[in-house]
């Protein structure tokens, strides 16, 4: 199981608002807060954006060898819908919209956004509804 996941950000105030709002949807809780980083929770998982002065580029690119998207859990179609209508006002803006919300395949049902700093998620619905024209 995973334990937590950190991101380095070059905009804390950004992230916390972006990243904040898509993990309260998606069931995560407030859990740390420091300086420079914020967490949030799900069971025993949580998931850190931190400004660190460490940071050896101002930006991320997940076209890069490294950290491409994290996958979430996202519950039903409808669910991933709802994220994927309410996901600009937050920061985050539509990846593949012209193959939404099939960009993964038939038989996979997502929303793909991408933050102010490029940092990508993938919202996946648990049940995926059968398209009729798939069963002939």
């Amino acid at each position: 199981m995973l334990h937590h996941i950190e991101l380095w950000v070059p905009d804390l105030p950004r992230a916390t608002r972006a990243w904040g709002w898509l993990l309260g949807r998606l069931g995560y809780d407030p859990y740390q807060e420091w300086e420079r980083g914020r967490s949030w929770r799900l069971g025993p998982t949580y998931l850190v954006v931190e400004q660190s002065p460490a940071m050896s580029a101002a930006e991320h690119d997940r076209m890069r060898p490294g950290l491409n998207h994290l996958a979430f859990h996202a519950g039903t179609p409808a669910d991933v819908d709802a994220l994927a209508r309410d996901a600009p006002a937050h920061g985050w803006e539509p990846l593949f919209a012209d193959r939404y919300p099939h960009a993964g395949g038939s038989g996979h049902y997502a929303a793909h956004l991408a933050d102010s700093d490029g940092f990508e998620v993938e919202l996946v619905a648990a049940e995926v509804p059968v398209n009729p024209r798939e069963l002939r």
